[in-house]
């Protein structure tokens, strides 16, 4: 008897809460499922699973079992998979991201993949927390700036491009800013960032913003920048409709600074799986022009 028996079983019941279901989706019958859970409890001496006639559900020993072994299962379908030479994405794919470009674009990106492979489950993350991937069980993250982290692949999927926005009304009563130094004078409205970066005669400038309105929102600093409160310095995707429509008037044109790389980072054993591949090939060709920019494959 090998120490795997029972296992998929096990972990097909915890994915799908019932021993019916999941002997739908392993092609077994259920008293099958049934008897090889019950033996792997009979060998664990532990019970995994609290059982009624309406539902199943795991135990704190089975939960921490679950936690050990799904990656397990996934791991080893993908490797078969990718032996035999089946490129298709399979199995679920997690993914971390800052909130607003998961909102607005990743997650979009990803259930267009999805629609592609039928056999991919993604599960994405929405977080201004910086995930520890391989502590935290994911398959990849979307992130900005420098990445110097040794455990991980970084690919560069986009470029994003900064603003600096006031609205015509708060410009009326405040002087027009034209170098970086003139901001020290003026309300910022501030977002999650606690430095704002600029580019002057080719050297970096950093300005830290000061003033009453802060917010980790960049839609909600947008309108606090509308109704007049101040100036802020954002990706300009959040900024384009708003100085498109007259709303907004841009400011420091000649000191932006450079685009901004946008990363794919995995750890270094998920790069060869096709469901991270996949996604990092849509992202390249996607993000850029979703962002207002060009896919990378172009360059």
């Amino acid at each position: 008897m090998s120490q795997w028996d029972g296992i998929e079983e096990f972990v097909a019941v915890a994915q799908q809460g019932s021993f019916k279901r999941a002997a739908e989706v392993l092609g077994l019958s259920s008293s099958h499922v049934s008897r090889a859970v019950m033996r792997l409890e009979e060998r664990l001496q532990s019970t995994l699973f609290f059982r009624t006639t309406r539902q199943v559900s795991l135990t704190d020993t089975g939960r921490s079992l679950f936690q050990h072994c799904e990656q397990l299962v996934q791991d080893r379908d993908e490797a078969f998979a990718l032996i035999g030479g089946d490129r298709e994405p399979v199995g679920e794919l997690r993914v971390t991201c800052a909130v607003s470009l998961g909102e607005r674009f990743v997650a979009p990106i990803v259930r267009s993949l999805m629609q592609d492979y039928p056999r991919l489950s993604v599960t994405v993350d929405l977080s201004n927390q910086r995930r520890d991937l391989v502590a935290d069980g994911f398959d990849m993250a979307i992130r900005t700036g420098v990445m110097d982290d040794p455990r991980y692949i970084q690919t560069l999927i986009a470029r994003r491009n900064w603003q600096v926005c006031a609205s015509h009304t708060y410009l009326a009563e405040h002087k027009k800013p034209k170098t970086v130094e003139d901001l020290a004078s003026h309300e910022c409205v501030m977002g999650s960032s606690e430095t704002w970066k600029f580019e002057v005669d080719g050297e970096p400038v950093m300005f830290r913003p000061k003033g009453r309105f802060k917010c980790n929102s960049g839609s909600a600093v947008v309108e606090a920048v509308k109704a007049g409160l101040g100036i802020c310095q954002l990706p300009d995707f959040y900024l384009s409709e708003g100085i498109a429509s007259g709303e907004l008037v841009p400011l420091l044109k000649k000191s932006l600074p450079p685009a901004e790389p946008v990363w794919a980072v995995y750890p270094q054993r998920r790069h060869l799986m096709p469901k991270v591949q996949k996604l990092v090939e849509r992202l390249r060709a996607e993000l850029g022009p979703a962002m207002g920019g060009a896919p990378l494959e172009t360059e």
